[in-house]
């Protein structure tokens, strides 16, 4: 088997930790979050629906005024935001070197930005009168704070209809300070530990995360800075908009970390292709998906960065601070991870069955469960890139011929045209998965008959490539298989092709 990264470089790594990085929630009110809501509302109140501004617009005066007051209390003043190149986080972080880190409000923000909003409409063949959504402007207010429990965030509040809010706050800060709590001494420097006295109490604290404590929060949050959740009974509803979710492999120092991932970031970026990436995010990758899909690789002042992303979700590789080796999941869209969960139907009936994550805050667990386990598969790729020598003796033992009762089975060449063709449809993502059979190989070898791929079939099972699942039809690559398929294709992507095209005559 081939050895993990952390176990191939345990003298040189401090630690290996795993939490959420940026969490990014959404606060909607029911009873007004969308049109037909709002009607109800209005018609509750026996308001006309092109009067619905008369309504919004006192609410609109208490926030700002609110707002006013707010800041005056803590002897701030309210920043408008005129330019589009301003960065609220730089002015935070230099009022934090002048204020310190005491929790407390920070600093008040105001700027005109886009918002979604209501606009009465007439259909003149209906008669009928309608709210319809729409897109406008109006003042948003950012309330940047120190929570004791959740370290730096902010509280996005707009003045205007249907007022949603958007909540952002950082893991890392979060179990900073349960770490604190617990009397644990840890460094931390730009969202990522340095340092961790005891790395597997701090796991323990990340993997315990309460999420019924952040919704109280969450709700303490509302009731002070957006006064106009009392008049809405059922108060805020709360969702996931964006989550990140960081596994760090912290280094002792920064030149033993420098050159393994130059080799990590180089080969990742030739031989990870989309089917790859779908495993790695737990999906199956078929004709049907309409996504984007593809690997970014990008220079910044920190360092570099290789992304690979499906649609609203990425698995990113950078080299924080230098010292840190992080493989990080990012979703913009939860529902499109899958699990195991309670289905609750229209008639009252529920099942359990495996099913979309639900947009909730109480996702966060399973979400945890899911991105760490798709950073392990990213990590373990990884393992295989950075060592292929189990993978090279194995490719030796490959060419050899087999004998099995009384049969001789010729040996594969990953070097020759048709095993390459071979060994690359055999390790197409979605098959790690899901198992592939005889007729998915005639998909992807059509020049090969039905009767010729089960005699592949055949050679690579006694050969210990593949291996079938009991009684049934389907294969699936094992260990050794990975290992010779990796270590030919990155000999073959990363220094035959190249060296052959460098002694090509001009």
């Amino acid at each position: 088997m081939n050895t993990p990264l952390t176990e191939r470089y345990a003298a040189e790594i401090v630690g290996v930790l795993s939490c959420f990085d940026r969490i990014v929630v959404m606060g909607t009110l029911p009873e007004i979050c969308h049109a037909g809501a709002m009607e109800s509302l209005l018609r509750s109140r026996g308001v006309r629906l092109f009067d619905y501004t008369q309504v919004v617009e006192p609410w609109r005066d208490e926030i700002r005024a609110h707002a006013e007051r707010v800041a005056q209390e803590a002897g701030l003043t309210v920043e408008f935001i005129r330019r589009k190149n301003f960065r609220k986080e730089d002015r935070v972080h230099e009022l934090l070197e002048q204020r310190g880190r005491e929790p407390g409000l920070v600093h008040i923000f105001s700027a005109m930005e886009p918002c979604s909003c209501f606009k009465p409409w007439h259909d003149k063949k209906t008669g009928k009168t309608s709210l319809r959504p729409t897109e406008g402007k109006c003042l948003h207010y950012y309330f940047y704070f120190i929570d004791a429990d959740l370290g730096l965030c902010y509280l996005r509040v707009p003045t205007w209809a249907p007022f949603r809010l958007q909540f952002y706050c950082n893991g890392h800060n979060l179990l900073a300070a349960q770490l604190s709590r617990a009397g644990i001494e840890f460094s931390l420097i730009d969202n990522a530990f340095v340092e961790i006295a005891n790395f597997a109490d701090a796991q323990r604290l990340a993997d315990g995360l309460r999420v019924d404590a952040l919704h109280r929060r969450l709700d303490r949050l509302v009731r002070q800075y957006c006064p106009v959740v009392k008049h809405f009974r059922d108060g805020y509803h709360w969702s996931l908009m964006q989550v990140e979710y960081a596994t760090d492999i912290i280094f002792r120092r920064a030149e033993q970390l420098r050159p393994l991932y130059e080799v990590l970031a180089r080969t990742a970026v030739h031989t990870v292709k989309p089917d790859h990436v779908a495993t790695f995010l737990g999906r199956r990758l078929d004709e049907r998906y309409q996504g984007e899909l593809g690997n970014d690789f990008h220079t910044r002042i920190e360092g570099t960065r290789i992304k690979h992303h499906m649609g609203s979700l990425a698995l990113k590789m950078y080299d924080k601070l230098g010292r840190i080796l992080r493989v990080e999941t990012t979703a913009n869209d939860v529902t499109l991870f899958r699990h195991h969960r309670r289905v609750e139907h229209r008639d009252g009936t529920w099942e359990m069955k495996v099913a979309p994550v639900k947009k909730s805050i109480y996702s966060l667990p399973a979400l945890a469960e899911l991105m760490a386990a798709a950073n392990r598969r990213y990590l373990d790729y990884l393992s295989c890139l950075d060592d292929p020598s189990a993978g090279l003796k194995d490719l030796d033992k490959l060419a050899e011929r087999v004998h099995d009762r009384g049969r001789t089975y010729p040996g594969f060449n990953l070097f020759a045209r048709t095993d390459l063709a071979l060994f690359e449809a055999v390790v197409r993502g979605e098959f790690l998965l899901s198992g592939f059979q005889n007729r998915h190989l005639q998909a992807l070898l059509p020049h090969r008959t039905p009767a010729a791929i089960s005699r592949l079939l055949k050679r690579l099972r006694t050969h210990g490539v593949v291996k079938k699942v009991g009684r049934t039809y389907k294969y699936y690559l094992t260990a050794l298989g990975r290992r010779v398929v990796l270590a030919a294709l990155k000999l073959r992507r990363l220094f035959l092709v190249p060296a052959l095209a460098g002694a090509a005559p001009a």
